[in-house]
């Protein structure tokens, strides 16, 4: 008893996450630690991806800038708070397919595509192959184009004043500082 009542203050202090609040993603609890696990696993496969490339650099640049974080924070929060993207359990998913994504590309290879490679250009009038759909989208209806040539006239909100009256009082109210 005596010990129950010492351990609930520390118990309220120490921060116990117990849901995401996201269906299928479940609390790690040691998030921080599996991080940089994470991070520190993709700095050295991205080395295999050559040093000039764009995607080596993009993923070098924010996954330091993570790991720092990660090992300069103690509590989860603070590392939500710091880096911005979702919660720690999410950057674990997100830690996990940029690895994935990692190992694709060293099999894919997009970099090596020859300096003398000429992709195929299609015109808009040039023949389509048989296997490319044609998804073109329909006109748009002519009230659309009206309305467009309103906002650039500045008589929208002529017409808006006439159709309702409080819209525009309350365009009009939110305008001014």
């Amino acid at each position: 008893m005596f010990l129950r009542r010492l351990s609930r203050p520390l118990l309220a202090m120490a921060k116990v996450k117990e849901t995401t609040g996201i269906v299928g993603l479940e609390v790690v609890p040691n998030a921080r630690e599996v991080l940089i696990g994470l991070y520190t696993k993709t700095l050295d496969e991205i080395k295999a991806v050559p040093e000039d490339e764009g995607y080596r650099k993009a993923v070098e640049s924010f996954t330091k800038h993570r790991l720092k974080v990660c090992q300069e924070e103690e509590d989860w929060e603070a590392i939500e708070k710091k880096i911005g993207c979702g919660q720690v359990e999410e950057l674990i998913e997100e830690a996990q397919d940029e690895l994935k994504l990692i190992g694709h590309m060293n099999e894919w290879k997009p970099w090596g595509i020859p300096d003398d490679y000429e992709c195929e250009v299609i015109e808009n009038n040039a023949p389509v192959p048989k296997h490319v759909p044609l998804h073109r989208p329909g006109p748009l209806p002519e009230e659309f184009y009206k309305t467009l040539e309103r906002v650039d006239t500045g008589t929208l909100e002529d017409v808006i004043k006439k159709v309702d009256p409080a819209i525009a009082a309350a365009s009009g109210a939110s305008q001014e500082p």
